[in-house]
Formats: C-alpha cells, sequence, structure tokens
C-alpha cells in the first residue's frame, strides 16, 4: 500500500463532510491521515484569532509527520494567517489556504482579468489572510450569507446539512461575485467545505474554479510524483 504522504489538520467538527469535501476519504486519488485539533472550531478560527492554536497545530502536525507524512494541509482557507509559523515550526512542505493559488492562476489569467474569492465570510476574510496567502490585498471576495444554510450548519457545527439549499446559495453568491466584474476571470473557493459544489459554479458563472481539491492535488504530485 502506499504510503500516505499527505497529512491534514483538521478543524474540530462534526458537519458532514460529503464527497468533494477535504475531509472525505475518498475525495482523495491518494491516502491521506486527518487528525483533529483539539478545540479548533470553524466559529473560533474564522471568528476570532486563529493564532491562539498554534502550538496544537503545531503538536498535530509533528505528530502527522511522525506517521510517515511528508507534506501537511489544513482544513480551512482561513489558516493562511499561520502560513509562515507553521511551515517553519514543522519543517515540511505546508500548504495553509486554497487562497495560495491566488498568485498563480492571475499569472496564468490574461492580464485584463482577475481571479476572485468566494469565501463563508466576507467579513472575516482580511488583508492580513491574503497578504499570508501570498495574494493581493484587492482582490474581489464575495461571502456566503453569514445566517444562511451553509454558514449555518459549518459554524454551529450542525450534524445535518440541506446540501441542495447550501448549493443554491453558493451558486447564487458566485453569480454575485462575477456579476458586473468582467474582469472576474477565475473563482477561488476560500472554504474547503465549498468545494463539493465547484462544479456547479462553474456552470453557473462560466469561470474556471479552483479549490482545496485542485491545491492538493496539484501539491501531492510534488510530494510522490508519478513513475512512468
Amino acid at each position: 500500500m502506499e504510503r500516505a504522504t499527505v497529512g491534514v489538520l483538521m478543524l474540530e467538527t462534526n458537519f458532514p463532510r460529503p464527497l468533494g469535501d477535504i475531509g472525505h476519504e475518498h475525495t482523495w486519488d491518494f491516502p491521506v491521515l486527518f487528525r483533529k485539533v483539539g478545540g479548533a472550531s470553524a466559529q473560533k478560527v474564522v471568528h476570532e484569532d486563529p493564532r491562539a492554536f498554534l502550538d496544537a497545530f503545531v503538536k498535530v502536525g509533528r505528530e502527522l509527520i511522525a506517521e510517515g507524512c511528508t507534506g501537511l494541509t489544513t482544513s480551512c482557507g482561513f489558516l493562511s494567517l499561520m502560513q509562515d509559523e507553521l511551515k517553519d515550526a514543522l519543517g515540511v512542505p505546508f500548504a495553509s489556504s486554497p487562497l495560495m493559488q491566488l498568485p498563480l492562476i492571475e499569472a496564468m489569467l490574461p492580464t485584463d482579468k482577475e481571479a476572485g474569492i468566494l469565501t463563508i465570510s466576507k467579513e472575516n476574510l482580511s488583508v492580513d489572510h491574503l497578504r499570508a496567502a501570498g495574494a493581493r490585498h484587492n482582490v474581489p471576495i464575495e461571502g456566503l450569507p453569514r445566517r444562511g444554510a451553509f454558514a449555518t450548519a459549518i459554524f454551529e457545527d450542525q450534524l445535518e446539512m440541506d446540501f441542495a439549499t447550501c448549493r443554491t446559495e453558493i451558486c447564487e453568491t458566485a453569480e454575485r461575485l462575477v456579476s458586473g466584474r468582467e474582469t472576474v476571470g477565475a473563482i477561488v473557493l476560500e472554504c474547503t467545505n465549498m468545494a463539493p459544489f465547484a462544479a456547479d459554479i462553474a456552470k453557473m458563472t462560466g469561470r474556471p474554479v479552483y479549490s482545496v481539491v485542485s491545491f492538493l492535488n496539484w501539491f501531492h504530485a510534488g510530494l510522490a510524483p508519478p513513475r512512468y
């Protein structure tokens, strides 16, 4: 059996994780190890300062490395705030957030186009998060409604999620992101739980959509290159 090379520092959550979510093992075509970081809920990481959990993330990250992981990631895009601290503390390639794709995507787009961000919380996604991910400070951003089905299920850590309603809500928010913004040539999903809806977003907006799935497939390809 192939050794797991990617370890995922998971938030401590109980909400459903369908196929396509970072936390569903069958999302990945390669072995992945998951470990929860105690106390690091979605509510606390997004609405408070996640750096309060730095020591806990380092501890769990070192446990994953000891189990054979040669690269680490997280299950929340807002953890870009700890990119530098964690990569230095852990000593292996570390991919904190799907937002780290932004510079690469914009380098590929025509010069009159830019990438936009779809996030679970626009009010909490700060310039500091963007800078820590290596992104521009003025990237177009659209956020899901705070009291909508998706955000409520995530932040209240509900055991059930209305996926049909979430799909509609996410696609409508993506449509707002590109509406009136002809410059937005691609969309990056900050939230790792939005990845199951990436194809729906692409169909609705006509733009390429980059998620944690595209990010980690690329990340893993460097850690364990295919042999031909």
